[in-house]
């Protein structure tokens, strides 16, 4: 085939028409090749003697096995859990989890029910005993991981056991109604209407919404249900009441109605429009959410 490999009948012919003394031109034109393959098919394989089609196409086929690219090798078992550990580590990293961390808690995360030891860790990940020891024990402090006696040995082994998204979750709730509660307090600091009033009021808006959707609360569950007889009593009195007056009117126990007040505090979204305020440690009202109205918005309702 023109342009392709030669074949051992072309070689066959280069050897017959050599024997006639045909130049390589010629050879060349016959088999619609350039004369410099011609060249160098004979250059090639006639440098010690006569050019022989058969011993040509025998260094050929030698010479294209060697060329011949070896197939790469399977990654083992080892590899591809490595590969995914690294991978997902990364992932996790990128949520702010240290890259060392990430690599030890997937590792356990991929382990099974009994977990591994500190030197199944130093082993798999090929890290220092050092760090591994310092990812455990920020894993620890999170409550992400435990420790538990390995019955073969006198070493422990860490674990994750099947509630550890339940704590992490639970965790990322509480901070985050923390925050809207705190940006509550700086509205009543520094002011609706200014720049840091209404930074902080749409972080707690925010904030508060995520904790209240992250905590799963629904309006049957009690302490909401609680929470929002309370605003309803706050609302319907117009005026400042004790816990001693809301206890008696609502004929709840004194520690039912902290236990409501202390619900709107945590989850100040069940409130939304309206804001929970504290006159004095024993005495309450309600206002309107300082972030929902802008202040043109409060001054044009004034008026």
């Amino acid at each position: 085939m023109p342009g392709g490999r030669l074949t051992h009948e072309d070689r066959q012919r280069i050897e017959a028409w050599l024997a006639d003394g045909l130049g390589y031109a010629e050879i060349a034109r016959r088999l619609g090749r350039p004369t410099s393959t011609i060249s160098r098919e004979v250059a090639r394989n006639a440098a010690s003697g006569d050019y022989l089609a058969d011993r040509a196409q025998k260094v050929a086929g030698h010479r294209a096995r060697r060329r011949r690219p070896t197939r790469p090798a399977e990654p083992t078992t080892d590899e591809v859990v490595r590969g995914f550990v690294d991978q997902f580590a990364a992932l996790l990293a990128a949520t702010g989890l240290p890259r060392m961390t990430a690599r030890v808690f997937v590792c356990l995360l991929t382990a099974d029910t009994s977990g591994l030891t500190s030197a199944d860790l130093v082993r798999r990940l090929q890290v220092s005993p050092a760090s591994v020891s310092k990812s455990i024990g920020y894993l620890e402090a999170m409550e992400l991981v435990a420790r538990q006696p390995d019955p073969g040995g006198r070493r422990e082994r860490y674990v994750i056991d099947d509630d550890v998204w339940l704590r992490a979750w639970q965790a990322d709730t509480g901070a985050h109604g923390e925050i809207a509660i705190a940006a509550q307090r700086g509205i009543e600091i520094f002011g609706a209407e200014t720049t840091a009033g209404a930074r902080l009021g749409k972080m707690g808006q925010f904030f508060a919404r995520l904790s209240e959707q992250m905590s799963g609360s629904t309006l049957t569950e009690p302490a909401v249900y609680d929470a929002l007889t309370v605003l309803a009593a706050l609302v319907h009195a117009g005026r400042p009441l004790t816990l001693d007056t809301l206890a008696t009117a609502l004929d709840w126990p004194r520690d039912r109605v902290i236990a409501a007040l202390d619900t709107i505090r945590r989850q100040p979204a069940i409130a939304d429009p309206l804001a929970l305020q504290a006159i004095n440690p024993e005495a309450y009202t309600i206002a309107t959410r300082p972030d929902r109205l802008s202040p043109a918005q409060r001054q044009a309702l004034e008026r």
